[in-house]
């Protein structure tokens, strides 16, 4: 049971923490996907404001080797987000942008009930644009081929409930309790009415002390959570409405995470580390100025086994509406 309880406590404290390519990604709570470039400001405008909200409903889990197993009967864990965020164009090829998500627990497992809600992790972004994609109608020469590419990093500040805070209850938690810095790429290329991206980050968390656990003092230790790896990749097509220019986008993705053993004074933690892949579906609206979007997504992590390894099963729901600033 101990252990069963860590691998629920694992997502919880993901959920609160966002991606750097969160926002519409529509994929796990913890990793991103779908349309990478979520809070991206386009080319165009100044700022974006975007603001979603995710239903997170878990099903089971993976155990250490990777094996699918269901919960146990009566169980009904659910994490709702609310998730705010807001992008700005400070130089032609710079933005930076900042997400706050706002979280409400709501659990039964194994005859144990709790409820919570607080702030996640907070997320704040520096893009730097090194190519532009064209987003052309036709390959007219070898140059139209050249995808859009932008480099970034960003910082995870743990703004949420931890379990080295006053917090009790492992189903509470709504962050990790550690600051992390990702590095990250996307590269993306629109050839009408096609589009795909792949989204790459590698993050290290920064090591803090610890000498509370779950409302309890203990000894003090060192604690470094191991470095993350997330992929995503997507591919959508566009329908324009008619001759008024409102279309809708259908995006399909892939999403990885992998985050490393974690250490105690120095010494790793063997088998405390996770895997998980996930599909993810969405469709999106933008009006002819496109300025005005809403989308609504589904993001699945396939419940048999060797699709993840000491993680939970989830389904998210997403619903969201984005405005550009021209």
């Amino acid at each position: 049971m101990p252990k069963l309880i860590t691998i629920i406590t694992s997502a919880a404290l993901l959920a609160g923490a966002a991606s750097p390519f969160s926002g519409n990604a529509f994929a796990a709570s913890c990793c991103g996907g779908g349309s990478a470039a979520a809070l991206s400001v386009p080319k165009y405008a100044i700022a974006v404001a975007d603001f979603s909200f995710d239903t997170e409903l878990y099903d089971g889990y993976w155990n250490q080797s990777g094996k699918y197993v269901t919960d146990p009967p009566g169980s009904n864990l659910k994490q709702y987000r609310l998730n705010a965020g807001l992008g700005y164009r400070f130089a032609k090829d710079w933005q930076t942008s900042i997400s706050m998500p706002f979280v409400w627990n709501d659990n039964r497992y194994s005859g144990i009930s709790s409820q919570t809600e607080g702030m996640g992790d907070t997320t704040v972004s520096l893009l730097y644009e090194l190519l532009d994609d064209n987003s052309i109608w036709r390959i007219r020469d070898s140059s139209d081929l050249i995808p859009g590419v932008t480099l970034g990093v960003s910082l995870l500040i743990p703004t949420g409930i931890s379990p080295y805070d006053n917090q009790q209850s492992s189903f509470d938690i709504t962050g990790r309790g550690f600051y992390r810095v990702d590095g990250t790429l996307l590269i993306e290329k629109t050839i009408r009415p096609w589009n795909a991206s792949l989204a790459l980050a590698y993050g290290t968390y920064v090591e803090r002390s610890i000498n509370r656990e779950y409302g309890k003092y203990v000894e003090p230790y060192k604690k470094d959570l191991g470095d993350r790896f997330s992929a995503s990749l997507s591919t959508g097509y566009t329908f324009v409405m008619g001759t008024g220019g409102d279309s809708i986008t259908a995006t399909l993705s892939y999403a990885y995470l992998n985050e490393a053993d974690a250490s105690y004074n120095g010494i790793k933690d063997n088998g405390s580390g996770f895997d998980k892949q996930s599909l993810g579906a969405a469709l999106s609206y933008a009006n002819n100025d496109q300025n005005w979007s809403i989308r609504a997504g589904w993001n699945h992590a396939i419940k048999e086994n060797g699709w993840g390894k000491n993680f939970p099963t989830t389904d998210v729901l997403s619903v969201g509406v984005r405005y550009v600033f021209l």
